[in-house]
């Protein structure tokens, strides 16, 4: 059985029957069968349909959002708008996919030349807890749009969540087993990678299951995307508007009790405004409200596990142990972390070496730009960067130098369905959302006519 609790209440929520080899052989038939005749659906229908979709997630988002707040105790304002990302990025797909995959024609010696963006069949999505319902969407609107199947694997403890996504699908009319969970653990992952009719695999997670996927599928040829976790860099310049940036950089750190892949966990600060900054960022997190996750509000609610935020306070005591200062937060109750902010960090500390997936934030100050973009690019995370500046010029000379797969300016890192989203070095590789999402899983198919 796979088994969620509340990670508020502690109270079990919901259990499900594991899928048996037979049962998961059975539903990856099914989607194979199904993509013979959904790729041949035209753009039109999906578009209608994928509009429907955005349409339920929109009427029904506080139904949606309550049942996330419970499996991993999102808080509740913050989970009505990841439900209503959701029906943003449906909309854009329904609106774009078929003149982002429109032929592309090039001139050769040939009577005509293009390429053409054709489906691949049946991908399967591996996907995590933090965002159960954003991350799959911004899978699974463009795999749908562009003629693909979907199979879900989701994190054990958002099956609730997993189920409601299929039912999106399901009450917006999408012909059956366009869009599938499989109600299955870890451990068979391997062999639904490994079946043939199973064509691609994209994953979202920590950079051990992104390992594991990437080289199941490389055994296989088969092609995988991984989007994986990131110590986003938050870089203060002395001519920053304090006022904004402190704003824009509390809320990069602590969104979702701070557990997300693009959050801002490094807080690298110039010498000369560290102090100011740092009082008055250390103002604004001690009044961010903890609490109960359903109260509207709560902005910091508790983690998804106590396993996690036992990983967090390791991380935290490890870096004290080294030189760093507690100066706000620190402790841990159950799954509840306080918010904290911890100085003098640097490279050889956990919290700055390591990824920090929740509401902690590491300071640490530079002497000047060449100081900044060389404690930026020493982490083995290259997902994004946010620098703070008034100087416009100054920030595209520095933007080149960054080897993130992102970089923003006087904004935190977020993603986006009108861009590109993922990372470099243990990031990750491939992009999701854009034109150059929704391409990952089609054959990019050159077709050349001649004439005798």
């Amino acid at each position: 059985m796979i088994i969620s609790k509340n990670p508020y209440t502690g109270e079990e929520i919901s259990s499900h029957h594991e899928l048996n080899d037979a049962e998961i052989e059975k539903s990856i038939k099914r989607a194979h069968t199904r993509f013979k005749s959904w790729r041949q659906t035209s753009f039109s229908e999906r578009s209608k349909l994928m509009m429907k979709a955005a349409k339920e997630l929109k009427d029904n988002s506080r139904e949606y959002a309550e049942v996330i707040t419970k499996e991993m105790g999102k808080p509740i304002t913050q989970a009505v708008a990841e439900v209503e990302k959701c029906a943003w990025v449906c909309e854009y797909y329904a609106q774009n996919a078929e003149l982002q995959l429109q032929n592309e024609k090039i001139e050769t010696d040939a009577k005509s030349s293009y390429v053409a963006y054709e489906p691949l069949g049946v991908v399967l999505a591996v996907m995590p807890w933090n965002y159960p319902f954003w991350q799959v969407f911004r899978f699974a609107a463009p795999a749908l749009m562009a003629g693909n199947i979907a199979i879900l694997k989701h994190s054990s403890n958002v099956m609730l969540s997993a189920n409601n996504i299929q039912k999106v699908f399901e009450k917006a009319g999408f012909p059956e087993d366009c869009f599938q969970n499989l109600i299955i653990g870890s451990k068979k992952v391997e062999n639904v990678i490994r079946n043939r009719k199973v064509k691609a695999v994209t994953l979202t997670g920590s950079g051990r299951a992104g390992s594991s996927v990437a080289s199941i599928a490389g055994e296989e040829i088969k092609k995988s995307v991984l989007e994986l976790g990131g110590s986003n860099a938050l870089v203060v310049f002395k001519d920053a508007n304090i006022a904004k940036s402190i704003q824009t950089c509390v809320q990069a750190r602590f969104q979702n009790t701070g557990q997300s892949c693009i959050a801002g966990k490094r807080l690298l600060l110039h010498k000369d405004i560290a102090e100011k900054f740092l009082n008055e960022f250390t103002k604004q997190v001690r009044k961010l409200k903890s609490g109960d996750p359903m109260d509207e509000e709560t902005f910091i609610g508790v983690m998804a596990k106590e396993s996690l935020a036992e990983d967090l306070e390791d991380q935290v005591k490890d870096s004290v142990k080294k030189g760093a200062k507690i100066i706000l937060g620190g402790e841990r109750d159950g799954t509840y972390f306080e918010p904290t902010i911890i100085t003098g960090a640097r490279e050889g500390m956990a919290i700055f070496d390591e990824e920090t997936f929740g509401p902690a934030i590491s300071v640490t100050e530079f002497k000047d730009e060449e100081e900044a973009i060389n404690l930026v690019n020493s982490s083995s995370f290259g997902l994004g960067v946010s620098i703070f500046t008034e100087d416009e010029d100054f920030a595209t000379k520095l933007i080149p130098r960054f080897e993130d797969g992102a970089v923003f300016v006087n904004e935190l890192v977020k993603s986006d369905p009108r861009l590109p989203f993922g990372g470099t070095k243990i990031s990750g590789y491939g992009r999701e959302l854009s034109h150059h999402g929704i391409k990952e899983f089609t054959n990019r198919k050159t077709v050349y006519i001649n004439k005798y």
